[in-house]
């Protein structure tokens, strides 16, 4: 959730502090505090808020200093306020510290300190450990954070300075991500690439358990035990204007028009020069499926419904059993897991925390283990024994759009590759499945051509406090997506319901004028769904119907119809999510929300 950058070097640090944190704002934050060793003392300022807060509270401060921290905090423990903003100090203010994750022993640790005349002054987690390290201090900076180190338990990304050693930053992780930016007389510390990709392409990913000491002219990373760690530079082939908005007024915009690129990079280099079959990057054989019984698909948010179309895709055509699962829940049941069992979990970011959780208790009952994400080097993609990547670059928006298509591309292609080696698919259907693969791209570009209905859907009911969406089959999976994404950006009451289940109770919420999003684009149900429409429609909602294009049947039963090209109905909900997105993007828009940054949410989520 929260945003860390540190600088050292022989420029003002607070430059890159601001410019860095101004970069991981996507992630979501209620506050932001940065910290700079100026010499004599350490000069620390924190804001609740935006960090324009922050900058406005910096103005006209005359900060020197060329080693410093900063942080943007999304609250865990503690209200949002000036006092639970990161940076943290100790009691003298020798050393500060800023930290993502969370402390789980904090409080045995706080009451241990305080009697030991330690005064607080945060509700956090974090401040125990400027306190500690305070106790701990022996005049040798790395070996007392690694007492620290010791002491902690729950999981980190710390970044410590010490006014005693105004050359040093140090910095550690543990199931949080932190990266070294590596430059030429200066370094860089961050919780991800984009707040450092201005300053240098090169950088070191820590791994859980290293520590980087980092000076202005070195970097040398230890493990837990002390030893030296020799790593790999890792070089950022992002386009720096990647991050940027390309001249959309927001970043979600800008991602949902990236989709038909981002879809065709997934596939790119996947499919066989014959165009006959699927290659994967995994060396499955029938063999390795034969020994597979059951598969657990554990994701959450958007990549939980992901997963839910996963386990149709899988189910339908490798004939395999399916269960997908929460990944906050998960692990607190008691899963049946062994080592027949296939456990794939979906992360755009590679650092969802339940995931990264449920992931490791997987690995830990003997389970097989695949990692779906976007994130190279992140830290879901180190845990899982395999991992496929979608291609779908860096997504800024809170909102996830392309990269829950791309989930849906890679998906559909793993159950199709497994469907070919387990020879549970004919070479004809597979060869037809392929080819209307590789038209989904531009039939993306394609429902991206004309958005003026939606606009004008989204004028017409955006001021609407609830809307519901029914579907059934893929239609259902693709409708809980619509609703979380309108409930996320635009703060409308937003629902999604199997349609079959309108009688088992959610007709009693049905009343006149009452927006509802239709989806009807699965054949195998359609007229079990046309049925459903008429439901609501004889209760006197506005129904707005999802089709494909060439449905002149479905426009005698809804107000409004939104049709999208016609493809196989495994594809097209790679196709019937759009409309929905920019319906909730509008949607937002016309309530005068702020769509990359919806209230209470982050991009990431790194704590349980």
């Amino acid at each position: 959730m929260c945003g860390i950058v540190g600088y050292i070097g022989d420029n003002k640090a607070l430059n890159f502090l601001l410019q860095g944190l101004s970069k991981l704002e996507y992630r979501g934050y209620d506050s932001a505090g940065i910290a700079v060793n100026c010499g004599e003392n350490i000069f620390v300022e924190k804001a609740v808020g935006r960090l324009d807060a922050l900058k406005e509270k910096l103005h006209n401060q005359k900060i020197d200093g060329t080693i410093g921290i900063g942080h943007t905090r999304w609250a865990t423990h503690g209200r949002p306020s000036d006092r639970n903003a990161h940076p943290h100090t100790d009691c003298q203010e020798n050393f500060v510290v800023v930290h993502n994750g969370i402390i789980e022993n904090y409080m045995a640790l706080k009451e241990n300190l305080i009697s030991r005349g330690h005064k607080f002054i945060s509700e956090t987690d974090t401040e125990v450990v400027p306190h500690l390290l305070e106790e701990f201090y022996n005049g040798n900076f790395l070996e007392s954070v690694q007492k620290v180190l010791k002491k902690i338990e729950g999981s980190y990304s710390l970044v410590f300075m010490s006014k005693a050693h105004p050359d040093t930053l140090i910095c550690a992780k543990q199931d949080n991500p932190l990266v070294v930016g590596l430059g030429n007389g200066e370094n860089f510390i961050a919780s991800d690439i984009p707040a450092i990709i201005s300053k240098t392409r090169n950088a070191y990913i820590l791994n859980d358990g290293e520590i980087a000491v980092v000076k202005k002219d070195s970097v040398k990373i230890f493990n837990r035990n002390g030893e030296v760690v020799e790593k790999k530079i890792f070089h950022v082939n992002w386009n720096a204007e990647a991050a940027e908005k390309g001249g959309y007024e927001h970043f979600m915009l800008k991602e949902i028009n990236e989709q038909p690129k981002a879809v065709r990079d997934t596939i790119s280099k996947r499919i066989s020069k014959d165009g006959a079959s699927i290659e994967l990057e995994l060396g499955w054989d029938k063999n390795f499926l034969d020994s597979i019984n059951k598969i657990y698909i554990i994701a959450c948010g958007t990549a939980y419904h992901a997963g839910l179309v996963a386990k149709f895709y899988i189910e339908k055509l490798a004939r395999k059993l399916v269960e997908v699962d929460v990944a906050s829940e998960y692990r607190y049941r008691n899963p049946i897991v062994d080592d027949k069992t296939l456990v794939i979990v979906i992360s755009q970011s590679g650092e969802t925390s339940d995931t990264l959780a449920a992931l490791k208790e997987s690995r830990r009952l003997g389970a097989k283990t695949l990692a779906i994400t976007n994130v190279v080097g992140s830290s879901i993609a180190r845990e899982a024994e395999q991992v496929i990547y979608t291609v779908a670059g860096p997504e800024i928006a809170v909102a996830s759009t392309k990269a829950y298509t791309t989930q849906l591309i890679l998906v559909f292609m793993l159950a199709l590759y497994m469907a070919q080696i387990g020879k549970t698919i004919s070479t004809e259907r597979a060869r037809e499945l392929i080819d209307l693969l590789k038209k989904i791209p531009a039939q993306i570009s394609e429902t991206l051509s004309d958005v003026d209905p939606i606009k004008t859907f989204a004028r017409q009911y955006g001021f609407n406090e609830d809307v519901f969406y029914i579907g059934r089959s893929l239609d259902y999976c693709v409708a809980l997506e619509g609703a979380l994404k309108l409930k996320e950006i635009s703060y409308i009451h937003a629902e999604a319901y199997a349609s079959g289940e309108l009688k088992h109770g959610t007709l009693a919420l049905i009343v006149e004028g009452v927006p509802v999003i239709a989806l009807a684009t699965q054949k195998s149900v359609y007229e079990k769904t046309i049925s459903n429409i008429k439901e609501v429609k004889a209760r006197d909602a506005v129904v707005i119907g999802i089709g494909a294009a060439g449905d002149t049947e479905l426009e005698k039963y809804l107000d409004h119809v939104i049709f999208v090209p016609n493809t196989d109905e495994l594809l097209i909900p790679l196709l019937t999510v759009v409309p929905l997105q920019l319906l909730a993007y509008y949607a937002a828009i016309t309530r005068g929300c702020d769509v990359d940054k919806p209230r209470n949410l982050a991009k990431s989520v790194t704590v349980e």
